[in-house]
């Protein structure tokens, strides 16, 4: 899997008083996009969790481009260049239709041994899941 789509309408609460969408809660759209990626190739985060593997963000960078506004239907874009001792995540958002990257990002993460609280190497898994090439895949809310 290399890229996911998910698909989000911009909700009156994460606007701020100028009707931009609040910086912070592109964040949250970056985790869903994430999560649900990873659940869509067959690794939910918490069968992860459950094999005793977390996965902390240990970098993380936004560049915004242009403004999203309230009831905009966005498409987050999570592609995953890359897996090895830490996965970094790209993301473009774009309003649904335009081509134009509006919000961007990387998040890093890193794989961590619960109990020992110490880095491990990503589990075979994994690897073998974000390395494959297959076709873009879409989901999402709409609400």
């Amino acid at each position: 899997m290399t890229r996911f789509l998910y698909r989000h309408r911009v909700r009156y609460r994460e606007c701020d008083p100028m009707g931009v969408v609040y910086h912070a809660h592109v964040l949250d759209w970056f985790e869903a996009a994430r999560t649900e990626a990873l659940r869509e190739a067959g690794l939910p985060y918490r069968e992860l969790e459950a094999g005793g593997i977390i996965m902390p963000v240990v970098d993380l960078a936004v560049r915004y481009h242009a403004s999203v506004r309230y009831d905009d239907l966005v498409e987050v874009e999570a592609s995953f260049p890359s897996v090895g001792g830490r996965l970094p995540v790209d993301y473009a958002v774009r309003r649904a239709g335009e081509d134009a990257v509006r919000i961007s990002g990387r998040v890093t993460l890193c794989f961590v041994d619960r109990e020992r609280g110490r880095p491990v190497a990503p589990p075979d898994r994994v690897r073998e899941v974000l390395e494959r090439e297959d076709e873009p895949s879409a989901v999402g809310r709409a609400g």
